[in-house]
């Protein structure tokens, strides 16, 4: 199957039906999704830009009158620069496909299947929601891999619209359902949306974003509130974890055997154990073989719902939201303290990005420095203790706009605004800096440098390996940094896979966990983010060497580092802590930067951040002990959050994923 010369497409659309699609960031058009559909056959073309990134997609979707899928193609480049090329083929009930990350070839296939591409447009979305519609049950087998379901959730009628729309969640693509809405006459697709992020719309729906988002959310907590009515297990009255070693997180050591007591949601008390004797326990939980630690902070999070239980699972039970819909968040804020939801305490950065043709679409997009002080003023108002300045931000307006931030007692972080080094950014103000790729830019921009574009993934990957860190322009950096106390998120497993993997190679972030995902994760995870030659692979491979050197020299130099993920939560986050062992890193250090770190640089260490009497029963149970090996970060028995105890496997399970270790009981 290929795609049509340009002239034939041409003559077939004056008799083909064509609907078009608004690509919607935030509250702005950024792209389009264009469908011209003739007899057995779907054409497709997908684009859209957002902070300066996005998909080209072109896609063919060949199906048979009763709705078999015969054949798929698709073409393009993938956000960060990936080609795009995969093809599906059912022929004489023989089934072959090839893409970027594997190939195969089934005979016998029946034309129940359907195909499940590595990137897929949400028209292919839409027509995989027919298919699933008209099968018996609901349901089918897909190729490569995997099952996939589909279920009607509500309906509503669009604003001026003649029909109705239905929610309709599928299930088999990811950890939680995917969700898209269709026309209720036709089962056509009316729209594919995330909330806080935007969606694809049918042209001239674009105001229904905000309606349909609010139902998509309330079906996805609603499914949240019943799971928070089943999976906690409270801790009534006093508890004991008996005989357990605990990490003392301030002075990075392990200490114990001790009894914890945990009473009404706090830490009540740490003995020797059976040192208290009439202390009459309602709950005991054995610590036996086990270590115990603070909660872990997430300290670069972007949080929605489907992320909530993935963090508790992986023992992250706070995060730093450092960019959302502010509205969203609070909302979700709000409905874990309320308890209906479960779901790691938040506290959360003010987002303020600058307008240009590359802007990262947010609440506060500032045309005008006056605007941008305007902008902290809210966020002041609002009880923010920070701000995440973003790539648009202008450079002249960096150092009032931390000044302005200051004054309010705001502290002041995020990337490094084009045009501007990371150096010129600690020197105006700035408190923290975000991701390893920003720091690295310091030693690469050169004037006229776009770093709004894919430049500041790129030219890290090119560059890095000829950065002297023994050079006095290094040396001088560093100290800069630790003259100011600057505080430095680096992101890590974010870049992990750029620099690194190749297509069709498990990812080398989560290759460790991949075996435990459903199957359809884990072919996701063969999918690269860039190509790579042999050349390539070994140019970027070595600067990412050269990025684990700073990251390990900053450590050393004694910059305050925080852990965050910007990544597939709670895992993403365990991985960081390996990095940053990998980099050289004591692991009991990794640990330090994971709890006293997260709660002291994020306002919250007089609750949380270590294991001490009066503070939140925030607490992680580990099979093992990750100060002598970090991996067993990975082996969580049960996690506590204030009055309540979580089964990881039970979070794991409700999410499609197969527990790590048998949870620890709780005997009464």
């Amino acid at each position: 199957m290929k795609f049509l010369p340009p002239l034939i497409v041409l003559l077939l659309a004056s008799v083909a039906h064509a609907q078009t699609y608004t690509v919607v960031c935030a509250k702005a058009a950024c792209g389009h999704l264009k469908l011209t559909e003739s007899a057995g056959r779907l054409d497709v073309d997908y684009s859209y830009r957002n902070n300066g990134r996005g998909p080209d997609q072109k896609e063919v979707i060949e199906l048979a009158p009763d709705g078999a899928w015969l054949g798929y193609r698709t073409e393009g480049v993938a956000t960060y620069g990936a080609r795009i090329d995969e093809s599906f083929t059912l022929n004489d009930g023989r089934a072959s496909w090839r893409s970027p990350v594997d190939r195969g070839d089934r005979p016998g296939a029946g034309r129940e299947l359907v195909y499940l591409p590595v990137q897929a447009s949400p028209a292919w979305a839409g027509r995989l929601a027919q298919t699933l519609l008209r099968r018996p049950g609901q349901r089918a087998t897909a190729l490569p891999v995997g099952q996939v379901s589909i279920e009607r959730l509500q309906t509503l009628k669009p604003a001026g619209a003649g029909y109705e729309v239905g929610l309709y969640a599928i299930e088999g693509l990811d950890l939680d359902p995917s969700y898209l809405w269709l026309r209720e006459d036709s089962h056509a697709l009316f729209a594919q949306v995330s909330p806080g992020w935007g969606g694809t719309l049918l042209q001239g729906f674009e105001a229904e974003l905000d309606r349909l988002s609010d139902a998509q959310k309330a079906a996805q907590l609603a499914r949240l509130e019943r799971l928070a009515n089943t999976l906690p297990m409270p801790l009534p009255g006093l508890t004991v974890i008996e005989g357990v070693r605990w990490f003392d997180s301030q002075a990075a050591v392990l200490r114990g055997p001790s009894d914890v007591y945990l009473f009404e949601g706090r830490i009540a008390a740490i003995a020797k154990p059976g040192g208290l004797n009439g202390a009459a326990p309602a709950q005991r939980i054995s610590g036996k073989g086990r270590t115990l630690l603070p909660g872990l902070v997430d300290m670069h999070a972007h949080l929605d719902a489907g992320a909530l239980l993935l963090n508790l699972a992986s023992g992250v039970t706070a995060v730093r939201d450092v960019g959302n819909s502010n509205a969203d968040l609070a909302e979700l804020k709000g409905r874990i303290e309320r308890g209906e939801v479960l779901g790691p305490r938040i506290a959360a950065n003010g987002f303020i990005e600058g307008k240009s043709p590359f802007s990262s679409q947010a609440d506060f997009v500032p045309d005008t420095l006056p605007d941008a002080l305007a902008a902290i003023d809210w966020y002041a108002a609002h009880g923010y203790r920070q701000l995440k300045l973003y790539n648009s931000i202008r450079p002249e307006w960096v150092k009032p706009m931390v000044a302005h931030a200051r004054s309010l007692g705001l502290r002041t972080g995020g990337h490094v605004p084009a045009f501007m080094t990371a150096r010129q950014a600690v020197e105006a103000g700035y408190d923290e800096l975000h991701h390893i790729n920003q720091l690295t830019l310091n030693f690469l921009v050169g004037k006229g440098d776009d770093t709004r574009t894919l430049l500041r993934f790129n030219l890290p990957g090119d560059k890095a390996a000829d950065i002297q860190l023994n050079d006095r322009r290094t040396q001088d950096f560093i100290a800069l940094l630790k003259k100011r106390g600057t505080v430095v998120d680096a992101t890590m497993t974010a870049f992990e896979g750029t620099y690194t993997q190749r297509q069709g190679q498990p990812s080398p972030s989560y290759a460790m966990v991949a075996a435990n995902l459903p199957a359809v994760v884990q072919r996701s995870y063969l999918s690269a983010e860039v190509d790579m030659d042999d050349a390539k692979a070994a140019r970027w491979g070595a600067s990412w060497r050269v990025m684990m050197d700073l990251l390990r020299r900053m450590h050393a130099a004694g910059i305050p580092l925080v852990a965050g993920t910007d990544a597939l939560p709670g895992f993403a986050f365990q991985r960081e802590l390996e990095l940053y062992v990998q980099a050289g890193i004591p692991a009991a250090q990794a640990l330090k930067i994971a709890t006293w770190n997260g709660a002291k640089y994020s306002d919250r260490l007089a609750e949380i951040g270590s294991i001490e009497r009066g503070k939140r029963a925030d607490l992680v149970l580990v099979d093992g002990d990750p100060v002598a090996d970090i991996r067993a970060i990975r082996r969580i028995a049960l996690v506590v959050q204030g009055g309540r105890a979580l089964s990881p496997s039970a979070l794991y399970q409700s999410m499609g994923i197969q527990p790590f270790v048998r949870s620890a009981e709780i005997t009464r």
